[in-house]
């Protein structure tokens, strides 16, 4: 069985939508145990609302929440009895092989390399949300948001451990890997990513070269390599670019009887590809480099965005993305930058 904990109480839907997830994950998938971290009051509450596996499911009282307004070494550090806190703690004691929260970005990367830990030999965990692409694959962007700063050897170690996630989790058997530059050419780009590049060729990964802006969603790459500070830019301009074409495409179509008409026919077509950029089909983003199993799920996430993380943490459990990641980084030779 893999154990799955979920923070009860990260996310704005919190709890309703974490139980209502759980029940359905448990139903789908009977290789699974899942603990709910939180008040268990709220928590029992909410499980009486469905039908599921009682013997698969538990509950793990916990009386503190972590605010997303809140300091996050400060809140790990004085919040004990927190859902996320009690969460990572069973992961770091071996009683869970993942955990799925919702809850503040901030505390949970804190908390998963404080109390989780590192994999021995990695230099930074890295956040890596996966993108859809023009082809109707997926792109790994990593890191975006946990590194701002990074050393050419970071941005190495996340070329391996997205490939690694992306072959064990995603099924890909030579996952194609790009360096996020202002140009194709080798030479190109700032003092990070030329230094990058040597040590990215000369890792064990299909390393493709660097990518250019205009190319991250083309399908050319399955991993896109970069700094956190790049990549967040990257994940909040995609966000919000897709949400503004589709406003204004919403408001074309509405303009006159004719564009109306088109948009009727072409409803089909709208609703397939809003399917392929939903976040709720794919689950969340995995912290990668730490001692288990971590995934980062939407803030906003519903009862089926939580299934999907679950799913999503089932393959990683599954597949030993760790266990990939542990002996890639250990085959790496030391570089001191």
């Amino acid at each position: 069985m893999i154990r799955i904990i979920m923070d009860a109480f990260g996310g704005d839907n919190a709890p309703a939508a974490v139980v209502a997830g759980a029940a359905l994950a448990l139903n789908r998938f009977n290789d699974i145990t899942i603990t709910l971290c939180g008040r268990e009051d709220a928590v029992r509450a909410e499980l009486q609302k469905h039908s599921f596996d009682a013997q698969r499911m538990a509950v793990l009282d916990a009386s503190e929440v972590i605010d997303c307004h809140e300091a996050p070494t400060l809140a790990i550090k004085r919040k004990k009895d927190s859902s996320l806190v009690k969460s990572l703690a069973a992961v770091a004691n071996g009683e869970a092989d993942c955990v799925v929260s919702a809850g503040s970005t901030g505390a949970l990367l804190t908390g998963a390399t404080l109390i989780v830990r590192r994999i021995k030999g990695v230099k930074r965990p890295a956040l890596a949300p996966l993108l859809p692409t023009r082809t109707g694959g997926w792109l790994m962007l990593i890191d975006c948001g946990a590194n701002a700063d990074c050393k050419p050897s970071y941005l190495q170690q996340f070329a391996v451990m997205g490939s690694a996630y992306m072959k064990g989790v995603m099924g890909l058997e030579s996952p194609r890997v790009g360096l996020l530059n202002n140009g194709a050419e080798a030479e190109k780009g700032n003092e990070l990513t030329k230094a990058a590049y040597p040590l990215i060729q000369a890792a064990p990964v299909n390393f493709a070269g660097n990518c250019e802006a205009r190319d991250i969603l083309s399908g050319d790459y399955d991993v896109l390599v970069c700094d956190g500070f790049s990549g967040n830019v990257v994940l909040k301009y995609t966000e919000g670019l897709s949400a503004t074409i589709l406003a204004m495409l919403k408001e074309e179509l509405m303009a006159d009887p004719r564009a109306k008409l088109g948009a009727l026919f072409a409803k089909p077509a709208f609703r397939r590809m809003k399917k392929k950029m939903d976040y709720t089909e794919h689950g969340g983003a995995p912290l990668l480099g730490v001692n288990g199993g971590v995934i980062k799920a939407h803030g906003s996430s519903d009862a089926k965005a939580f299934c999907s993380a679950v799913m999503q943490a089932r393959r990683f459990a599954q597949a030993d993305v760790n266990g990939a990641i542990s002996a890639a980084i250990a085959a790496l030779p030391v570089v001191e930058d």
